[in-house]
């Protein structure tokens, strides 16, 4: 049987389930996703498109287009974030662990550290990057 992973927003209006694996976990430091999180950082994956069942609430999705190349899209009623779609990969989604129940995956490294947050200090023990953690490939990657 295929490992499922069930995400929903803080109200329980949008309610999803992603099949399979998630892709790389990163923390992601950069002033965005701070910003969307309202966190010193965000935690995220990838995963493939094929992977998301939308369960409920596809009426309740809002989005706002943060870049030329990213989409992201949370609860119009509770503000929850909870993916992001890319123009140049249409078939990737990034996932905000934060929503998620059920991942027994570990951040492998802290992301955009050059634009976190001055009143942080990262301790983890995770390795670094000032930007992408040798390519942006390397975060989209997906395991499906």
């Amino acid at each position: 049987m295929m490992k499922s992973i069930h995400g929903k927003c803080l109200c329980e209006g949008v309610k999803y389930r992603i099949s399979g694996g998630l892709g790389p976990v990163y923390n992601c430091h950069c002033s965005k996703c701070r910003r969307w999180h309202g966190a010193p950082f965000r935690t995220r994956a990838s995963i493939d498109v094929s992977q998301f069942e939308l369960l409920t609430g596809r009426e309740l999705l809002s989005s706002f287009k943060s870049s030329d190349n990213v989409t992201k899209y949370f609860c119009r009623v509770c503000g929850s974030p909870l993916h992001s779609t890319y123009e140049d990969k249409p078939n990737v989604l990034g996932v905000a662990l934060g929503a998620l129940e059920g991942v027994d995956s570990k951040p492998e490294a802290n992301i955009f550290t050059a634009s976190k947050a001055s009143w942080y200090e990262i301790n983890d023990g995770l390795p670094q990057y000032e930007s992408w953690p040798g390519s942006e490939e390397r975060v989209r990657e997906t395991e499906a």
